[in-house]
């Protein structure tokens, strides 16, 4: 997202304190119900979510938006896809 500024959130997950696993669990759970394109921060205090966030984003097919500039917490940003593929409620890191 280099040159622009981030879109606005219309949905935040808060994932202080959560690793991989119940981050992604939490995210899958809040984004279940909500429409195409909308734009999610997920705030995460996991050392792994630069890495994690954008891999779940290429698995899934939602569109991985970056780090969101925050000088008090870790942000990242997503959007939802239309083409985004289902998956597993229980482990949301596996195709349903």
């Amino acid at each position: 997202m280099t040159g622009t500024a981030p879109p606005a959130p219309d949905l935040v997950v808060d994932g202080t304190g959560l690793l991989c696993v119940q981050l992604l669990l939490k995210l899958r759970g809040q984004i279940a119900d909500a429409p195409v394109s909308t734009v999610v921060h997920i705030i995460t205090t996991d050392p792994a979510a630069p890495l994690d966030l954008p891999a779940w984003c290429h698995l899934t097919g939602h569109l991985y938006l970056g780090p969101i500039s925050d000088p008090d917490r870790e942000v990242y940003a997503l959007r939802l896809t239309e083409t985004a593929r289902a998956t597993r409620p229980d482990a949301p890191w596996r195709p349903a």
